[in-house]
């Protein structure tokens, strides 16, 4: 099956079709990632985006129901060299071009994604189309154009839990125990209300795994509405698209600030930019891979982290005798985390809870019961 990729600046591609029929359309990026491609499916973050992938094989471990960050994948479509027809994994249940089939998800392969990447990297991310129906280059190329830009739009909303619901499942190893029994979830010790802009599963495991009984609310949940709840503390998610739509999202935030301990990641983290008054902008090619130096300006040490964003907070726009930067991206200098001087308010731009990524930052959640403890006491 022949498949196509346009882009808006009038190139075209031409590849083999796996995964669905049809065409899909969004702000083509990529992910430098060598591992973690089903968590990058799933991750709600990708929603608007085709993706590609540069690790020269992908597929060949196939999909399992454990590695989801989501009920289903929220990538457009999917760019890679080489698509795996074979899944060569113990835990695996199905083969990726199967899993991507199901939620008609297109994706095309053989193309030298290397070459893309640097287009991409010398023009800047741009919008696609990828087809296996139309093979006209300037109609295609017409679709790409016809894109609504990532720059202004609101994606959090749209994926965000329209219910909200309680969340207790705790990080899993990979096989259980001599007598077939999984690890218990540690006793909840703290209520944490997390508002979810798109957020991941991990993230919530990470969370229980640290003591908290976690509720998720969605995205435009009132600042009363989340403090009816009691929280011991606010979580504010990782999400999709540009983060200065959501002025709903970024007026109750604001409530919130010095009521209870709030931790943010990725979106969350300029979601909290925007409440004390700073402003975001839009990255050339964005910061997508598992594999990104940041340096934690407070104790000086180089974390190996997992990022995925289009969007940075500007650190000229902050109020330095409030907040204090915190991480520094080694690659670009832009900014990481910062944390408030005077009030119980931490974030960073990665994310930090390894899926698919190193574990360097796993600390972060450690912190944030630190500081619930604190405010508690």
């Amino acid at each position: 099956m022949h498949a196509f990729l346009a882009l808006e600046d009038g190139s075209v591609f031409q590849g083999i079709g796996h995964g669905a029929k049809g065409e899909c359309y969004g702000e083509v990026v990529f992910n430098t990632a060598i591992t973690g491609y089903q968590e990058i499916f799933t991750d709600p973050s990708y929603a608007g985006q085709i993706v590609i992938l540069t690790n020269p094989e992908i597929g060949n471990y196939g999909t399992n129901p454990e590695d989801n960050e989501a009920t289903r994948p929220y990538i457009e479509g999917l760019v890679v060299r080489e698509f795996s027809a074979v899944a060569s994994n113990w835990r695996s249940r199905d083969n990726a071009e199967q899993f991507l089939a199901r939620y008609r998800i297109p994706v095309i392969a053989g193309l030298d994604t290397r070459l893309l990447v640097r287009h991409l990297r010398s023009r800047g991310v741009m919008r696609g189309v990828i087809s296996t129906l139309e093979a006209d280059p300037e109609k295609l190329v017409a679709k790409a154009r016809s894109i609504p830009s990532m720059a202004g739009l609101d994606l959090a909303t749209s994926v965000s839990t329209k219910q909200r619901y309680v969340w207790s499942e705790a990080p899993r190893p990979l096989a259980p125990g001599p007598g077939g029994e999984w690890p218990a979830a540690p006793e909840p010790r703290y209520h944490v209300v997390a508002y979810d802009y798109g957020i991941k599963h991990n993230i919530l495991r990470r969370l229980v795994a640290c003591g908290c009984r976690v509720t998720v609310v969605p995205s435009l949940t009132s600042a009363e509405d989340a403090l009816a709840l009691k929280p011991d503390g606010i979580f504010l998610s990782n999400g999709p698209g540009d983060p200065e739509p959501l002025r709903a999202q970024i007026a109750e935030v604001r409530k919130l600030l010095g009521r209870t301990p709030i931790f943010g990641i990725c979106l969350g983290h300029q979601i909290l930019g925007l409440a004390l008054g700073g402003r975001t902008y839009k990255l050339k090619f964005g910061h997508r891979g598992a594999n990104h130096p940041v340096k934690n300006l407070v104790t000086g040490r180089v974390e190996i982290t997992s990022h995925n964003h289009g969007f940075a907070v500007d650190p000229d726009s902050l109020n330095l005798n409030e907040l204090e930067p915190t991480h520094k991206n080694l690659n670009d200098q832009t900014l990481e985390g910062f944390r408030h001087r005077s009030q119980p308010v931490f974030c960073v731009q990665y994310h930090p809870e390894a899926a698919p990524g190193p574990h360097d930052s796993l600390y972060l959640f450690d912190d944030f019961v630190k500081l619930m403890e604190q405010f508690k006491n």
